[in-house]
């Protein structure tokens, strides 16, 4: 069975970066980012891509029957018993459509979701002065922090009543981050 480790924060919270570092250090960690699995997709140009890029070019949330069938391929694909996915869930409906997935699912089991807290001005402040993409402007980031703490305090009572979610000081060096967090996963597997 996978044992599936979601990591949820801020834009620019380091959630991406904490999970490579980890993946990296580690053989049997598969790690993958909704927002790299979507720029992947359209970059490929397929219609799929065309359609997430619509959403993500404003900032806002990838419909979840897409945003479900590209993560839960992933999974199934990854070459690892464990997998690292970040960025997701971003809303309620995509953490209760993914429950009941999970629900049903033999081959996945969702062994934590870890939370990387920031505040929002250091998470504007990297996200500003980073500049990866069309999608990192003043606007966007607005929209985006919008789009992340609205469905929050939800998502957050949700996992804890579960006993799933783990809260991670995000604003730490990344050596302090990345420790925490990886002794953290490897504790739980």
């Amino acid at each position: 069975m996978k044992k599936l480790f979601l990591i949820i924060g801020a834009p620019g919270s380091g959630k991406t970066t904490d999970a490579e570092l980890i993946a990296a250090k580690h053989n049997n960690i598969t790690h993958y980012s909704t927002g790299d699995m979507f720029r992947a997709e359209v970059a490929s140009g397929s219609q799929r891509g065309e359609i997430i890029n619509t959403y993500i070019s404003a900032g806002n949330i990838v419909p979840i029957d897409i945003a479900i069938e590209t993560i839960l391929t992933a999974i199934k694909n990854a070459s690892t018993d464990v997998v690292i996915i970040d960025g997701y869930p971003r809303s309620i409906e995509q953490m209760v459509e993914l429950d009941k997935y999970l629900t049903k699912e033999n081959e996945v089991q969702l062994t934590n979701v870890i939370e990387v807290e920031v505040s929002e001005q250091v998470a504007r402040d990297r996200v500003l002065g980073r500049s990866r993409g069309s999608d990192d402007n003043e606007e966007v980031f607005n929209n985006r922090m919008r789009v992340y703490t609205e469905p929050l305090v939800q998502i957050q009572e949700f996992y804890t009543k579960k006993d799933l979610l783990k809260k991670i000081n995000g604003e730490r060096t990344i050596e302090k981050i990345v420790t925490e967090m990886d002794e953290y996963i490897q504790s739980k597997i």
